[in-house]
């Protein structure tokens, strides 16, 4: 993206801006959230290292992230002004590969050996896990992982990492209490019991674009199983339909937590009670006013699940972005010697 349309962009902030106050209610810290991303907007610099190889890369979401902050304003060459140091490495890298990256990082530039790599950050969709080796255990420990949601477990290290938004593809009338869009080839005991409810709608993903905005359209909710398939959850805000999160622990890694407060737009639910009780939480916790403010604000929220080739305000990768800017006070901790 050329500097004179990112700026162009950043010319209409102040009307994105007026648009989404009235929805402040959405965001964990408005009053500080919108002055502070215009600031990043002109502020934030990072600096690329080399990588070690052509990269490549195991999802779209990280390929079209690596593309866009290539082609950002955010971007120095200047690594002695940067924020924050972006490590990349290619998904099928061996840990011993990616740890010889680090080594070799250590040795050629200072600025590893200044945080422990607490400034630094790198793109895994799976994650690391932990290792041994110095160098990775300085790259897990204390680096800002950004990982595909959900992530697996053991992987994601809460309020250091991040998690992408979902890669996602008015007057309403709902006809199914839930839609649950399941192509996993192993179906839960849950999608098993919710087949047999009627008010419950359970298929595999629609074939065209059209029949899937009907479903969301005609469902009040729709269930995601953690673990599962999630790159929905974007349309579903989109559509007004309201995600419930069948999970049986709590949730850390959902996407921009340090930005929007995930309770508004969404509702949470084991899945051990069965059917029962997933209506039951459906009904004590989303009245007929309630929902309609869920759905207000979840509508708010789908612009910061999409991801565009050439970035917008307040889009996806600006709001990845904008949870980096937020860690770039690096923790610098003392030097310790490893045997």
């Amino acid at each position: 993206m050329s500097t004179f349309i990112y700026f162009l962009c950043l010319s209409l902030l102040t009307s994105v801006s007026k648009s989404m106050i009235d929805s402040t209610s959405l965001y964990l810290s408005p009053t500080i959230l919108f002055p502070d991303y215009q600031n990043m907007l002109i502020s934030f610099k990072i600096y690329i290292y080399t990588p070690p190889n052509a990269l490549s890369f195991s999802s779209p979401t990280e390929s079209n992230f690596f593309t866009c902050l290539q082609n950002s304003p955010f971007v120095t060459q200047n690594p002695e002004e940067a924020h924050l140091y972006f490590v990349p490495f290619s998904s099928n890298l061996s840990t011993r590969s990616v740890a010889r990256f680090i080594r070799d990082l250590r040795m050629e530039f200072p600025y590893w050996n200044r945080t422990l790599g607490a400034d630094h950050f790198y793109v895994s969709c799976a994650g690391l896990g932990y290792e041994s080796d110095r160098n990775l255990v300085e790259l897990k420990k204390n680096s800002v992982q950004i990982s595909c949601f959900p992530t697996t477990e053991g992987r994601f290290v809460p309020h250091k990492d991040i998690t992408f938004p979902p890669h996602a593809q008015g007057n309403r009338t709902a006809k199914y209490l839930g839609f649950v869009r399941y192509n996993e080839v192993k179906e839960s005991n849950l999608v098993n019991e919710l087949r047999k409810d009627s008010d419950f709608l359970i298929e595999s993903e629609p074939s065209n674009g059209m029949t899937l905005v009907g479903r969301l359209g005609s469902s009040v909710f729709c269930l995601f199983e953690y673990g599962a398939d999630v790159s929905g959850i974007g349309e579903a805000l989109r559509f007004g339909c309201v995600p419930v999160m069948v999970m049986d622990r709590p949730m850390q890694d959902l996407p921009l937590m340090d930005v929007i407060g995930w309770q508004k737009i969404a509702i949470f639910v084991g899945s051990r009670g069965g059917v029962k009780e997933v209506k039951r939480v459906l009904d004590r916790t989303c009245k007929d006013d309630e929902c309609a403010g869920r759905r207000r604000l979840g509508v708010v929220a789908s612009q910061h699940f999409v991801w565009n080739h050439m970035p917008q305000p307040y889009d996806s990768f600006h709001m990845v972005m904008y949870q980096l800017w937020l860690r770039r006070h690096a923790i610098r901790y003392a030097r310790r010697e490893f045997v």
